[in-house]
């Protein structure tokens, strides 16, 4: 991964603090702010509605400090659904959760019977089952899966970062694609990394569109260049590579999947740019790519955005993890931007250590006419929080 990628989420681990940005008034407010014991701390994913209630993951916290999954209402009541335990239960949930008639489906990025992440299923009661532990080596290994699982069909499909194949990204592989059923039966559909220019290492979550599913790689098979690429593979597991990162001014190392507006596709890169703190882009379904915004960082700016964006109301709205204030270890914004690449900044989070929001790493849901997020850092006791924005 880039340095900047991993600043984000170093610099949080190592508790680094630096100088407040006090939030915009009447738009913002934190909903929840973990504690950092029982109740979970540190969520890297976003949020998914269900029956009016808003439920995430965290990646530390919980009993036995290994992650939990929780519930919080819009109005801040946070109830934690389940602490994961290690071990074969699975520890450190990184990608969201995935509704399917009310049963929340979601991986770890690690733990399981071999330490190699699983997948699980939990009931909004918090009753959970591990439906599948990841063997690596053809397997697969570690699902990030940052913005969930896709449904698709009567299967789940979903990716891991490392596994496969893939000999020329060196051990654990380049990663795999693979489908489950709701019942917990595994089938990898695609190894990455086996040609020449092919996508490796992916961590967002798919987009369907026309019988197709689309997705990011973190990076490509190209030793001069490996700087991401966007692919599609169908439920065969027939793959093709639409567009290769790392051209000129083009952006890099996209971490979040896309969505879709009217038959055109828009995501982020976390790196690149005309700047080099990232971009926001286009890219037709053909494979044609267009870069709407680079951001510039600094005081005035985002940087560095990790996750997917949404749509509401022809605005794309998004976070960057980065940016906000001067110095490598600013703590993120939320920034909207018209599909012509006109860009705005709505809020710019404070420190690490509270009482604001720091460093948003999932992505944004649109409720009741307000935006819900999570912060990995930050909050009341810099354990990461809950906040709603209004667009």
């Amino acid at each position: 991964m880039s340095k900047r990628f991993s600043l984000a989420v170093g610099a949080l681990m190592a508790g680094s603090i630096i100088v407040a940005i006090p939030a915009q008034a009447s738009k913002y407010s934190v909903v929840y702010s973990f504690k950092g014991g029982a109740d979970g701390a540190n969520p890297f994913s976003g949020l998914i509605e269900v029956g009016g209630t808003l439920y995430g993951v965290t990646y530390f916290g919980g009993a036995s400090g290994k992650g939990t999954a929780f519930g919080v209402t819009p109005a801040g009541s946070e109830t934690m659904l389940y602490s994961f335990q290690g071990g074969d239960d699975g520890m450190n949930p990184w990608g969201g959760l995935t509704d399917v008639n009310g049963t929340l489906y979601g991986t770890t990025n690690s733990g399981g019977v071999d330490n190699l992440g699983t997948v699980f299923k939990m009931t909004t009661a918090g009753v959970k089952a591990t439906l599948y532990s990841f063997t690596g080596g053809l397997d697969g290994t570690y699902p990030v899966n940052i913005g969930g699982l896709t449904k698709f069909g009567a299967n789940l499909y979903g990716t891991t970062s490392g596994g496969g194949l893939g000999a020329s990204c060196g051990s654990p592989g380049c990663g795999t694609v693979f489908k489950m059923s709701l019942s917990g039966n595994e089938k990898v559909l695609f190894r990455f990394g086996n040609y020449a220019d092919d996508a490796v290492f992916p961590l967002g979550e798919f987009l369907k569109f026309d019988g197709e599913l689309y997705g990011t790689s973190f990076n490509n098979n190209n030793a001069d260049a490996p700087l991401g690429a966007i692919f599609k593979i169908n439920k065969q597991g027939k793959e093709s590579v639409l567009h290769l990162f790392g051209t000129g001014t083009d952006g890099a190392d996209p971490v979040g999947g896309l969505i879709n507006v009217d038959g055109t596709f828009y995501g982020t890169t976390e790196s690149g740019g005309a700047n080099e703190y990232g971009t926001v882009f286009s890219i037709t379904p053909a494979g044609v790519e267009k870069v709407l915004y680079s951001f510039k960082g600094g005081e005035t700016d985002g940087a560095g955005p990790q996750t997917s964006l949404i749509e509401v109301d022809g605005v794309l709205y998004g976070t960057t993890g980065n940016g906000g204030s001067e110095g490598v270890q600013s703590t993120g914004t939320v920034f909207k931007i018209t599909l012509d690449g006109q860009e705005t900044i709505i809020h710019k989070f404070g420190p690490v250590e509270g009482p604001d929001a720091s460093v948003p790493l999932g992505n944004l849901i649109k409720v009741g006419g307000r935006l819900y997020g999570t912060t990995y850092g930050g909050g009341a006791n810099g354990k990461g929080t809950v906040f709603e924005i209004k667009p």
